[in-house]
């Protein structure tokens, strides 16, 4: 009588598989049962873009098809673009736990990208986060104080040649509240 050990040749099988085609069989794995809550510990990490896109995908229907998904990752978009509510920690701590829309919407202002044929004048110079050759990075308390920077740009006889406003993403808020001490 034979014995087959089924588990070595799985294990010998996984060991062939790459490292997207391996996230894919332990993610297949956890859901034979349909559990109603599903732990994704880091699933993109190390996979390429494709994979990571496929995963997007893959965990955003599960979630509308009614499983409740905890997610871990580092990657800030990641979480941005696939969860409605977020917790950050920073050494072990819980720093923010909120919808991601009420953490984007913690940060009062924007971001606005000037590309300027002229100089910018002295007394938007405190606002600057970036500058490079008649390229500025400004952050703005609020978009109504886009105006008063027109404003101000116009004065100084300054042309602003290309223009982009930015929203605040995870990973500003993220680097605002780790700045905070921690209690």
């Amino acid at each position: 009588m034979h014995h087959l050990d089924l588990t070595s040749k799985a294990d010998t099988n996984m060991r062939r598989l790459s490292g997207g085609m391996k996230r894919r069989v332990l993610v297949a794995q956890a859901l034979v049962h349909k559990p109603p809550v599903i732990v994704l510990d880091e699933p993109t990490a190390g996979g390429d873009v494709e994979l990571r896109q496929s995963l997007w995908r893959f965990i955003q229907q599960l979630n509308r098809d009614g499983h409740t998904i905890l997610l871990t990752t580092h990657y800030l978009e990641e979480a941005e673009a696939l969860c409605t509510r977020i917790a950050m920690l920073k050494h072990g701590r819980i720093v923010a736990l909120d919808s991601t829309l009420n953490l984007l919407s913690s940060l009062a202002g924007c971001r606005v990208r000037l590309k300027l044929a002229g100089y910018l004048p002295a007394t938007l110079l405190p606002q600057v986060v970036e500058q490079t050759d008649g390229d500025y990075l400004l952050t703005l308390p609020s978009y109504q104080a886009l105006e008063s920077m027109l404003a101000e740009l116009r004065v100084a006889g300054t042309t602003v040649q290309e223009m982009t406003l930015q929203q605040p993403d995870l990973e500003e808020v993220f680097l605002r509240l780790v700045g905070r001490t921690v209690q």
